[in-house]
């Protein structure tokens, strides 16, 4: 298992050790920091979960899941652009069917799309591998249209962390990197501003990718909870990149 230095506050642990995937998603290791384009899959994309950021070592990678939501992605875009940082935004087919102009948002600020399937079913590893299929390979073409043909999908997050060797293998097979999570917020319990903000305090030691959501619910203290995070990862000196896509 990959080791950790001594953390200090705001996470500038770095990991180093073996990339290993894990049967879920939240708080591996590292994966190798990799530096492709955006674009740029003329390199095979890996089956393994990443966690790394093609930014470096010191970079941290801002993830939003659950979206778009008519009220709180358009805060949570706000709150990236004052604060100049680009982010994943995970999103649920059927949701960003419904609003196009929430993802064309989004890619026109310059983020980068997840799939995050269908109907956000956090048993995915417990079904048949043609369920898990049609969940993935669905709503990646729903977001697709929503965004108008202007990006790609690159990545692919199953709900909870929900992650099987065959849905990793059909993700890297269709251009999107499996996309894991080091730091949970625990935004989704809405336990206070304050709560979540020392919960991404207390787990920056585990890595760069932070995890926080834009639907399921009243997003207000995510809202504000991230413009805190941002602020003190600024003042950190931690740059933010997106998670990387293929390897080194």
């Amino acid at each position: 298992m990959a080791a950790a230095a001594a953390a200090t506050v705001w996470g500038a642990t770095t990991l180093t050790g073996p990339a290993q995937d894990s049967p879920r998603a939240g708080g591996g290791p590292s994966a190798a920091p990799g530096a492709t384009a955006p674009h740029d899959t003329s390199r095979r994309i890996p089956e393994g979960i990443a966690h790394a950021s093609e930014g470096g070592a010191r970079a941290v990678n801002i993830t939003i899941d659950d979206g778009p939501d008519p009220r709180w992605t358009p805060q949570v875009l706000d709150v990236l652009k004052r604060h100049d940082v680009k982010a994943t935004f995970c999103m649920v087919g059927p949701q960003a069917e419904a609003r196009p102009d929430l993802v064309e948002q989004v890619v026109a600020a310059g983020h980068r799309l997840c799939d995050h399937t269908t109907s956000h079913d956090t048993a995915m590893d417990k079904k048949p591998t043609a369920y898990q299929q049609e969940q993935i390979l669905a709503a990646k073409r729903q977001i697709e249209r929503a965004a108008g043909g202007a990006a790609e999908v690159a990545y692919y997050r199953a709900p909870g962390g929900a992650f099987t060797p065959q849905s990793r293998r059909l993700a890297a097979e269709n251009g999107m990197r499996p996309l894991g999570w080091n730091v949970d917020s625990k935004d989704f319990a809405k336990p206070g501003v304050a709560a979540i903000v020392a919960t991404v305090e207390r787990e920056m030691k585990n890595g760069p990718t932070l995890l926080f959501h834009d639907g399921g619910g009243n997003r207000s203290q995510t809202v504000q909870a991230l413009d805190q995070v941002l602020d003190r990862l600024a003042g950190q000196g931690r740059p933010t990149g997106f998670p990387v896509r293929t390897a080194p």
